[in-house]
């Protein structure tokens, strides 16, 4: 440790004379080996004892030890003696009376008793107050015929009896002789003006709007232009008509194709019965068809798109109108 100390001292101690005298040395010269390892210093350990120091705080109390192991079992004592029998003691004192105990189950019915005696006949009470009158009976049986009596005399004639109903018609008798023909009756008076027959009606037309132009295909087309529709026959919510008339009908429909193609179907109750198909060429077309069918109570008919939207070409505008009409022709028994 030493060594290295004045090695450190020499080398600061030649550090400043070189700096003092460079202007009179040369270069330096080239470093030498260096030195071997100084021996190791003494271990710290060795030093002096230190001080007791100060009591540290008492520590927390141990857990309780485990039960230690048991002991051997002892000898058997000697027999002790038999002592004489003591004097009997008095007897003690009733004690109280103690608590009821449950109730017992109910034992089996014990046998019939011998009828007693029949006892000397009570004294008569007093009448009792008339009782209400008791429900009617039911009828009874009727009872066995009697034996035919004796022949009475004959009682006086009786007034005659009230005229009895008319007889069923007789068979038709064959034609008699034509008679000679009579001579011409005056003419009688004007009969009153009868009221007219009231006649059953049922008509509709309706048509496309703006609003409602190519309608959706595969349902049916909900018109809600109303031109005509005062018996309410035909339905704008679900652009069905129902028939409250049985009878024959009219339809007719016409329509205006605009921008693709249409096809288009009059249904009846969900069967196609009528189809009209028209192509789109450059400008507005129209087309038109029309049928008579046979309708009962409950019977629905309605006008649907078929074929997707390539064929929905169904227009209307200010211009143009697309329409759907029906009308009774005859009502039906």
């Amino acid at each position: 440790m030493w060594t290295w100390w004045l090695l450190l001292a020499l080398g600061i101690f030649s550090g400043a004379v070189s700096s003092q005298n460079m202007c009179r040395q040369g270069h330096s010269g080239i470093p030498g080996n260096p030195g071997h390892n100084g021996l190791p210093g003494r271990d710290g350990r060795d030093g002096v004892k230190g001080d007791k120091g100060d009591t540290g705080e008492p520590g927390h109390p141990g857990s309780p030890g485990k039960d230690g192991m048991s002991g051997e079992k002892g000898e058997r004592g000697a027999d002790g003696k038999v002592e004489a029998k003591g004097i009997k003691g008095d007897p003690g004192s009733r004690g109280p009376p103690g608590k009821h105990g449950p109730k017992g189950s109910i034992g089996p019915t014990g046998d019939k008793g011998l009828q007693g005696e029949t006892g000397p006949q009570g004294q008569k009470g007093d009448k009792g107050d008339v009782g209400p009158t008791g429900p009617r009976g039911l009828m009874g049986s009727s009872g066995p015929l009697g034996p035919t009596g004796l022949i009475g005399p004959i009682g006086p004639t009786g007034k005659p009896g009230p005229k009895g109903d008319a007889g069923p018609m007789g068979p038709q008798g064959e034609p008699g002789v034509r008679g000679i023909r009579g001579w011409k009756g005056d003419r009688g008076e004007k009969g009153k003006i009868g009221e007219s027959p009231v006649l059953p009606k049922s008509a509709f037309t309706v048509g496309l709007t703006v609003l409602s132009k190519f309608p959706p295909s595969d349902v049916p087309i909900k018109f809600d232009k109303i031109l005509y529709n005062e018996f309410n026959h035909y339905n704008v919510a679900t652009g069905k008509f129902t028939c409250h008339i049985a009878g024959v009908y009219y339809f007719t429909y016409h329509i205006t194709v605009f921008s693709r193609n249409v096809q288009v179907a009059l249904v009846k109750n969900g069967v196609k019965i009528l189809h009209t198909k028209d192509g789109y060429m450059s400008s507005e077309d129209q087309a038109s068809g029309g049928i008579v069918l046979p309708l009962k109570l409950g019977d629905e008919v309605w006008m649907q798109v078929t074929g997707g939207q390539r064929f929905n070409g169904l227009f209307a505008d200010e211009d143009d109108d697309t329409t759907f009409t029906g009308f009774l022709l005859f009502s039906s028994p």
